[in-house]
């Protein structure tokens, strides 16, 4: 089996951008997310383009949503790609609160400023473990790679006309600080129970003997995996095959398993 490239699905958002290159061409409509996804791993990949914030919120862990929705919990990592002046993200809060006040803020929207804001630029990553109450700035783009599951509780939306969920938040919810940005250990971005995220350089060649299955998601740049063109915006799926794979050109690529 040779790589796949997978096929984009583009979600309009009203914090999102018409403008999404180098990555996609440029839209007249705001999109917010691009998905890629396969039935062969049960991850899902999304490229955000955001030009406003984006609610405060929270993912459950596995053994909440399994119980409540049917379906996996959401622990989650950004990959910062391009960032305007002063952007920023929030995960976990400044000073632990308590349940008392948790609900208290979410229901004034005082939860902003409760929340731990970190600087966003680009090459930054964060890990977003389920149960971290969590936003995104606007004038960011950044790759997100999480379990595949869009169970999500909004806890305040800026006034926006759609549904809160305060009491599942709270269950959820851990009410303390978080540790936002991971070490990283040379090419290494992120390992923890579902996912394991680096970050590799090409210039030249390079030669990969897949485990599989994998994603090869290519953020800048471009060249040819194997015999294929590839550029910025392209996701592959890595079969496990007995054969290696080639990456040659000048790109940059996050490869996830």
């Amino acid at each position: 089996m040779r790589p796949r490239r997978l096929t984009p699905r583009f979600v309009e958002k009203i914090w999102g951008s018409t403008h999404l290159e180098p990555w996609f061409e440029n839209r007249q409509n705001k999109i917010g997310e691009v998905w890629f996804e396969t039935a062969d791993l049960p991850l899902l990949v999304k490229f955000l383009f955001t030009t406003d914030k984006l609610s405060v919120q929270v993912h459950p862990a596995d053994d909440y949503a399994r119980l409540h929705h049917d379906s996996r919990g959401k622990t989650e990592m950004w990959h910062i790609l391009a960032a305007d002046p002063g952007a920023k993200i929030a995960a976990g809060f400044r000073e632990p609160v308590s349940a008392e006040k948790f609900k208290q803020a979410a229901a004034s929207g005082e939860i902003e400023n409760l929340l731990h804001w970190f600087d966003a630029r680009p090459g930054d990553t964060f890990f977003i473990p389920a149960g971290t109450v969590h936003a995104i700035g606007g004038g960011l783009a950044l790759c997100e790679i999480q379990q595949h599951s869009d169970v999500t509780y909004r806890l305040y939306d800026y006034g926006r006309p759609r549904e809160l969920h305060l009491e599942h938040g709270a269950a959820v919810s851990h009410l303390g600080s978080h540790r936002a940005r991971p070490e990283s250990h040379g090419e290494l971005l992120v390992s923890c129970d579902y996912f394991t995220t680096s970050r590799w350089e090409i210039d030249g060649s390079r030669t990969h003997h897949p485990q599989g299955p994998e994603l090869l998601i290519v953020i800048a740049g471009s060249g040819h995996l194997d015999d294929q063109p590839t550029s910025a915006g392209d996701v592959w799926f890595l079969p496990l095959v007995a054969e290696s794979v080639s990456l040659r050109g000048r790109l940059t690529a996050l490869h996830t398993f």
